[in-house]
């Protein structure tokens, strides 16, 4: 695994591509909606070697595992709770079967739906549930971790309380936001961004935010607090449920990659895509940020 200064160093001033979605295309090709999408993967792995590979033609250079819900208080729905190490770490291997040349990153995500980040008694349970996903991430040989879709700060330290006590290197850490980049508790998201320079965070930003108009100001206002490289990894647009119930995103790659340019020229560095965003979102930005001639 990288460390902190190694993933630095190879970022250097240079602007990367994250990946796009992985939930909202696995749906799209016939993952249930209320399914464990580990348990899915797992059994229907080329589904997921064929997108993650898009996203590396595309050019993506950092891919996300689909270990997002891979906890073992989140397994334990399902009867795998004692299986957290060898899923995560056989999902990391997925990964990098389908994408070679990419940095694979563990994704951890918010622990919100399974114990109340606010209460301090939960901080343990937190830090015990991340520290046996981190060793299966580790096992499974994954370049980095990345905290996405976070809600709480006390979930970005728990996760890199759970990565300093396994050993672990260079953890990525990233809030879903409301409209001027506030956290969902009210909480500014501006100076949690200095505060997880000081813990030892690699890289801080967003995802899961709608990529609109306002997105390069949000840029703009979380790169006043922080050195750090910076995540932009929004959704492709405002989602409308159909006659399904399910999420469908309208945002095409050509208005996408234009307000990522913008966000990249606000100080963005980590650019990429989370909910409806497609290997063509990432191909449109990759042709947008390197044109031909």
């Amino acid at each position: 695994m990288l460390t902190k200064e190694e993933f630095q160093e190879a970022l250097g001033q240079s602007v990367w591509l994250l990946d796009g979605a992985t939930g909202s295309w696995l749906r799209k090709m016939g993952m249930p909606k209320d399914c464990s999408t580990e348990e899915w993967v797992l059994r229907n792995p080329e589904v997921l070697v064929q997108l993650q590979r898009g996203y590396a033609q595309a050019g993506s250079r950092i891919i996300y595992a689909p270990t997002f819900q891979a906890q073992p208080i989140a397994l334990d729905r399902i009867g795998l709770k004692n299986h957290c190490e060898a899923i995560n770490a056989q999902l990391i291997a997925l990964s990098r079967s389908a994408a070679p040349g990419c940095l694979i990153a563990g994704d951890i995500a918010t622990l919100a739906a399974f114990c109340d980040s606010w209460d301090p008694d939960s901080f343990d349970l937190l830090v015990e549930n991340y520290r046996v996903q981190i060793r299966g991430l580790i096992d499974g040989g994954a370049d980095l971790l990345v905290g996405e879709t976070l809600l709480y700060p006390q979930e970005a330290e728990a996760i890199l309380t759970a990565a300093q006590l396994e050993g672990a290197g260079a953890v990525m850490l990233s809030f879903t936001m409301q409209s001027g980049g506030y956290l969902f508790n009210g909480q500014d998201a501006g100076p949690l961004m200095a505060q997880l320079e000081d813990w030892g965070a690699a890289a801080v930003g967003f995802n899961c935010v709608a990529a609109d108009e306002m997105t390069p100001g949000l840029v703009s206002k979380l790169r006043r607090f922080t050195r750090l490289p910076l995540i932009c990894k929004p959704n492709a647009g405002n989602p409308v449920i159909n006659d399904q119930g399910q999420a469908e995103y309208s945002l095409e790659p050509e208005p996408f990659g234009d307000i990522l340019c913008s966000c990249r020229d606000s100080g963005a560095q980590l650019l990429g895509g989370c909910c409806g965003t497609e290997p063509r979102h990432i191909a449109g930005l990759h042709n947008k940020l390197m044109p031909k001639g």
